[in-house]
């Protein structure tokens, strides 16, 4: 399907084809393939849906990146590469972003490749699916591999409203009291604690569980805040203005994203392990974020800027309020 056929079809003007520089744009991406060769409105609408988010996203890189097409070749950069997970079977490359479904995202890719005897994603444990290296990165391979990979294969991923995301991160890792949050509340928790709580306790300095979202908030925005995988920006983990990405999914559309990847790789008898109704994370947001103070917020804003500008999240609708 050539580009002008693509226009032709969609009968719109699409930017992500003709802007950006072509070194990885994705030749003929296979779910591409599939939905042109299925004539229901329904499947066309969808795609709308995802060139909507590419075109977007590609305005906002070209707004904030006004160098983008002078970068350096990315394959010498071996470390952009680690969040990148590569399926060969079905030529699909995904960059999981922590709390943002990446541990169904990786049951499902241990099925896609023939690493799980199941079909069914719950089945396997989350810790089998976080074991380092179980599934192949990009950066396991060479840099001509790595080239014609970013080239040829489907590319997606999952994104999520920064501040949400940021809350499910504290939530789970630092507030919580699971067997996986304490590694968090050791390395984290009680640094934040010494330095950001005054006369805080034995217990609290030896424990570092009982981290208040403030004090977390703080650390974040001070100059030496650690920005761990569960809480850095997705611009940099996945890189979405130097990687053209085929497919953005949403946490928002989480079911409706995964279900139609999963179709239009062939893949019908994996379901994606459906989200809960409601996100108690979203409901909650504004009760913690109103703990802070708005310069906080603002400095917190900063930090994740690119994540909200570039994939269309704002603070209207959880906070009450718009940053400039």
């Amino acid at each position: 399907m050539s580009r002008t056929d693509a226009k032709a079809v969609c009968k719109r003007p699409e930017p992500y084809f003709c802007e950006l520089d072509d070194r990885y744009r994705t030749l003929q991406p296979l779910v591409y393939r599939h939905l042109f060769s299925n004539d229901s409105n329904q499947i066309l609408l969808t795609r709308m849906v995802y060139l909507d988010r590419q075109e977007h996203l590609q305005k906002m890189c070209h707004s904030y990146m006004q160098d983008i097409k002078h970068q350096t070749n990315l394959t010498k950069y071996r470390e952009m590469y680690d969040h990148l997970l590569v399926d060969q079977k079905h030529r699909l490359l995904y960059c999981y972003v922590p709390k943002v479904a990446c541990t169904n995202w990786k049951r499902v890719f241990m099925i896609l490749i023939g690493l799980a005897n199941t079909t069914d994603p719950l089945k396997i444990p989350a810790s089998a699916a976080h074991q380092k290296d179980v599934i192949t990165r990009l950066s396991n391979y060479s840099s001509m591999e790595i080239d014609s990979i970013l080239h040829t294969f489907t590319k997606f991923l999952f994104v999520r409203h920064p501040f949400e995301r940021l809350l499910s991160a504290y939530r789970n890792k630092l507030e919580q009291h699971y067997q996986s949050s304490k590694y968090f509340q050791s390395r984290f928790g009680r640094h934040i604690i010494k330095h950001y709580r005054q006369n805080p306790s034995n217990e609290s300095l030896t424990k570092g569980d009982d981290v208040t979202f403030k004090e977390f908030a703080t650390y974040l925005v001070g100059q030496e805040g650690v920005l761990n995988e569960h809480w850095r920006p997705i611009y940099d983990l996945c890189h979405p203005c130097s990687i053209n990405y085929d497919i953005i999914g949403k946490y928002e559309t989480l079911d409706q994203d995964s279900e139609f990847i999963l179709k239009q790789v062939g893949e019908k008898g994996i379901s994606f392990p459906r989200a809960p109704k409601s996100s108690s994370t979203t409901s909650k947001l504004r009760k913690y974020f109103d703990s802070l103070q708005q310069d906080i917020i603002r400095q917190l804003y900063n930090v994740y800027i690119m994540d909200f500008k570039l994939f269309g999240y704002n603070l209207q609708e959880f906070l009450g309020y718009e940053m400039g």
